[in-house]
């Protein structure tokens, strides 16, 4: 039997004291005892991500969580849409045997969108058969976000059958609706969609909360929407969580779920509301087998210094001292690396692309920093032996999007924001089909990129005249099974040099990594083409 002494926080009955906590490995919480004094540390339940792709971590799932313990956090609701893309049912086996071997509460969803779309080329479809088998799995406690809205709100068939699945299963579905209101997003609610993390107005969130929809606050890498949504908590607590959907490894190593309550409390948000969306919530929708600090709970909680801060001085899951002070006690765990990757290197002439009007004008993707919808926009061309290029004065850059299954020409368009001055950046970490994707100066240099994540099967790299780096990611072209410290180390410098080279981005490669998600509007690239989100068509380069 273990105790330890400190500021009990009774988020539930509102309430603070002075407390004793028993507790063992075997048997969870045995005792909570008032006492007439005690340290002034706080002892609350451990912090929940109600909605995390574990591969945009860049980590496999034991290496997630040897970073994520250290903040406080105890479990995660994660999909694992990514790996399935790319690996089907095999990479969700995957993820869920490789993140049992290390003492931390991983709570896996079954995908519903695999592949997302048809306008893309993934490396693996989930049929609704797999996910009937998925569904029974007691690892799986939930049927993954439901992307393909129009299919929802114009009764596509196999979607409905998806649907029926999770019902007749117990299990809840979670949503992706960006954008949607008023009738539309009453039918999708109505369909048994019990949550959305895609919400950045609070109209949008108000509107969904008032059909009965659970909203989760998003501040991920490259999708914040904490500002837009933090508002609501004073009135809508109980029908919110908070998430961070894509976190790169450098930001996990700094903060996580803690960050966004210190940010809600300072504020000015009552602290028992907003603990009890960081820490309740998730675990009372998704039906976690997570402790909330009572008599007879798994032992599963954070040590606090204060609750405006949130600074975690020790982490315990099932009993176990997992972190403190910042240090991990989670080991690492050596991994096979399963992978699909059959492309053959490009050449610089791949990379070109033909006027096919008259007009010299173009259509840009317009990446916004922060965001995961882009805008339509209309530019001048820029045209060199009948080539459209990049124009850097008015940083309009060439992007490209390789299928990385198979042999095909890429897929070419243009995009601003990215501020890159010379050289090219790539990723196969390109939602939601993980193909290669790279933006660029000149074709030779984005041809460069690209070759250097084909060699190695997958990662991320920059390229330019003067220099260049890469972070392998061999597990699927997503995810290291190294050390996840080091791998935060790689990245954090890879992602400097891209800003070196003159990129403006708070996170080039996450918001790289979205602009090949179609099913997020206005304007995308995938590798069959460039993509209208909003009539969900594809579209010309050339005006």
């Amino acid at each position: 039997m273990q105790h330890i002494e400190g500021q009990l926080v009774d988020i539930k009955n509102r309430n603070i004291m002075n407390a004793r906590v028993s507790f063992s490995k075997e048997e969870g919480i045995l005792n909570i005892e008032k006492i007439p004094t005690a340290p002034s540390h706080y002892i609350l339940p451990g912090f929940i991500d109600a909605h995390i792709h574990i591969e945009s971590s860049m980590l496999i799932p034991s290496e997630f969580a040897r970073l994520a313990v250290t903040h406080g956090t105890v479990s995660t609701v994660s999909d694992p849409h990514e790996i399935a893309n790319v690996l089907g049912v095999k990479g969700v086996e995957f993820m869920i045997e490789n993140g049992k071997k290390v003492p931390f509460k991983f709570n896996f969803g079954a995908p519903s969108c695999v592949p997302a779309t048809t306008f893309e080329t993934a490396g693996a479809t989930i049929s609704p058969k797999d996910l009937q088998k998925l569904l029974q799995k007691d690892e799986i406690k939930y049927l993954a976000e439901m992307m393909n809205w129009p299919g929802v709100v114009y009764d596509d068939k196999e979607v409905y059958e998806k649907l029926e699945i999770a019902k007749k299963a117990g299990k809840p579905i979670d949503g992706h609706a960006p954008g949607l209101k008023g009738d539309l997003a009453k039918k999708y609610i109505s369909a048994g969609i019990s949550t959305d993390h895609e919400c950045f107005t609070a109209e949008e969130a108000l509107d969904k909360l008032r059909f009965g929809m659970k909203i989760i606050i998003r501040e991920g890498s490259a999708a914040k929407n904490f500002n837009a949504l933090v508002g609501l908590i004073d009135q809508h607590y109980e029908q919110m969580m908070f998430c961070s959907d894509d976190k790169h490894p450098d930001e996990l190593e700094l903060w996580h779920i803690n960050k966004l309550v210190s940010r809600a409390v300072k504020q000015g948000n009552d602290v028992f509301k907003v603990l009890q969306m960081a820490c309740i919530n998730p675990v009372e929708h998704y039906k976690l087998d997570v402790g909330l600090l009572k008599v007879g709970d798994f032992a599963d909680f954070a040590v606090v210094d204060n609750l405006e801060n949130f600074n975690v001085k020790q982490t315990f899951i099932d009993g176990r001292l997992v972190a403190e002070n910042g240090k991990s006690f989670i080991e690492s765990v050596k991994e096979e690396e399963p992978n699909n990757f059959k492309v053959e290197p490009k050449a610089s002439e791949d990379f070109k692309i033909q006027p096919t009007t008259d007009s010299n004008q173009i259509r840009v993707i317009e990446a916004m920093d922060g965001e995961l919808v882009t805008n339509e926009l209309i530019f001048p061309a820029k045209i060199e032996n009948n080539n459209l290029v990049s124009n850097t004065e008015n940083d309009v850059l060439k992007i490209a999007v390789v299928n990385r299954y198979s042999n095909a020409k890429p897929a070419i368009a243009f995009i601003k924001n990215f501020g890159l001055k010379r050289g090219a950046i790539a990723s196969t970490v390109a939602h939601d089909s993980h193909n290669i994707i790279a933006v660029g100066v000149s074709d030779a240099e984005i041809c460069r990129a690209v070759n250097m994540l084909i060699e190695v099967k997958g990662g991320v790299s920059v390229y330019s005249e003067q220099e260049s780096s890469l972070l392998p990611l061999p597990v699927a072209g997503l995810m290291s099974a190294k050390d996840g410290y080091e791998v935060a180390k790689n990245y954090s410098q890879i992602d400097q040099l891209a800003k070196d080279m003159g990129s403006t981005l708070e996170a080039p490669f996450m918001t790289l990594s979205f602009m090949a998600l179609l099913v997020i509007p206005t304007l995308k690239l995938s590798d069959l083409g460039l993509f209208n989100g909003e009539k969900f068509e594809f579209t010309s380069v050339s005006v």
